[in-house]
């Protein structure tokens, strides 16, 4: 599966000049949501991203709001619940009210991009708390550079390495390009 070509052909890779997350800028930007909303590709997304895998896992658990429809279709692909992390209000995630890990239960989590990892740490940390345990992450796109780190397997269909920069050093900025924030 090309999943460069996929992002290409929903309009869900867009350059520019971005306002990431993290405060850096890029030219380039992966809206995965513009993917993911095509249920054929999608649902081959999260049939790729459970092949990455063989041991058997019991959920796949992803942070809301990127990861809910990943976490489905991933789920579904590898016969598991589908669950999803989101914010808690105290700068950390919980497992949506009424969704259930029941102690020693095996879990997959899923990212669209992971850059940092700091989003799908926040779910596993979550699904942890609950007694769940990870044995795997997966992402249909790795910007981390290799720096990002789970403590268990970490694959993605996907590596890719856009540049960023500070705002100072922004040779975007310096040309007057417009910043759209992401």
């Amino acid at each position: 599966m090309d999943v460069l070509e996929l992002y290409r052909t929903t309009g869900a890779l867009l350059e520019g000049h971005f306002l990431l997350r993290s405060g850096r800028h890029s030219p380039k930007f992966l809206q995965s949501a513009t993917l993911l909303q095509h249920p054929l590709y999608a649902e081959a997304v999260g049939q790729a991203l459970a092949e990455l895998f063989e041991e058997p896992v019991d959920f796949v658990v992803g942070p809301a709001m990127g990861g809910v429809v990943l976490s489905f279709v991933t789920a579904k692909a590898l016969g598991a619940r589908a669950l999803f992390a989101e914010k808690d209000g105290q700068g950390g995630m919980r497992i949506r009210e009424g969704l259930t890990v029941h102690p020693g239960e095996r879990f997959l989590a899923v990212e669209d991009v992971v850059t940092t990892g700091g989003s799908v740490q926040q779910a596993i940390w979550a699904a942890e708390r609950k007694g769940g345990r990870c044995v795997g992450v997966g992402a249909i796109v790795d910007r981390s550079a290799g720096r990002a780190e789970f403590g268990a397997p970490f694959r993605a269909l996907l590596r890719l390495d856009f540049p960023t920069y500070t705002p100072e050093s922004c040779p975007l900025c310096q040309r007057g390009v417009p910043l759209q924030e992401v």
